[in-house]
């Protein structure tokens, strides 16, 4: 497949998980009546990102296991992809997951935030050490989650060297109740580091905040060349849908990538 149609969904905090799952699924039934492939929601959003500015429940593994069977049902019925950010508890402990399903409704796999940012972030979540890069629709494509991308770019890299033309960046960077407000896109180091971690590698990046009062940066889609594409206004809900000709993405600074220059 050399184009995939895919939609970028900023989202506000749900009032619950139940609620969260309800506004995901009223969002894959309008990317399946725009003929969207895969659609792509923020960091931890369900329940929300525990160590942010949001206040949230106990964790409770039961209720995200209900929640993760209804976003499956839901990709079924719409025939649609989805990465979803999401809490789970496993025997390393909780992780911060970004979940594909695929338009069957099937769980492709996951990536784990493994550079957690320090903090309360840190005193929440565990890393479980592993990068993944996943297909589906034609395209393949990986993951890093918010700080990750922004600070450590071997996360972008290490996907785009196998085989990855698009990166999406499940993200919540910024706050409900304090921040500095963004007027204009590009001014901010987030939205700069969009633009590095493309064009460093010839590849699609895609990059989705939650909708905030302040956002430190907008929910964005960055081309192969480093170059804004689209984004979403500052502290807006909405379904940014774009066409991506995968055969732009060359990933040519990515396969000329030599490990053997940096020795351990």
């Amino acid at each position: 497949m050399k184009t995939i149609r895919v939609g970028l969904v900023p989202l506000r905090q749900p009032e619950s998980v139940l609620h969260g799952v309800e506004k995901i699924d009223g969002v894959l039934a309008r990317c399946a009546a725009e003929q969207v492939a895969l659609a792509c929601f923020p960091e931890a959003y369900l329940p929300g990102l525990r160590g942010a500015s949001f206040d949230l429940p106990p964790v409770d593994q039961g209720v995200m296991e209900e929640a993760l069977k209804r976003l499956r049902a839901a990709c079924r019925a719409q025939r649609v992809a989805a990465i979803v950010g999401l809490e789970w508890v496993s025997e390393l402990g909780l992780e911060n997951r970004a979940v594909v399903i695929s338009a069957a409704g099937r769980v492709l796999g996951y990536q784990t935030k493994n550079q957690i940012t320090p903090g309360g972030e840190s005193r929440n979540y565990v890393p479980d050490g592993k990068r993944r890069v996943f297909r589906t629709a034609g395209a393949v494509f990986g993951i890093t989650i918010c700080h990750e991308g922004w600070r450590y770019p071997e996360t972008v890299r290490w996907p785009a060297v196998r085989g990855a033309r698009i990166v999406f960046q499940p993200q919540v960077t910024g706050s409900d109740k304090q921040g500095k407000t963004l007027t204009s896109w590009g001014e901010s180091f987030y939205e700069k580091a969009m633009q590095c971690r493309a064009g460093e590698n010839g590849i699609y990046f895609a990059s989705v905040n939650q909708a905030m009062r302040y956002q430190n940066s907008a929910t964005s889609l960055i081309g192969p060349q480093g170059n804004l594409l689209a984004h979403v206004p500052y502290g807006k809900e909405d379904l940014l849908i774009a066409d991506l000709d995968l055969t732009k993405a060359t990933r040519f600074y990515a396969r000329r990538y030599n490990p053997a220059w940096y020795p351990p």
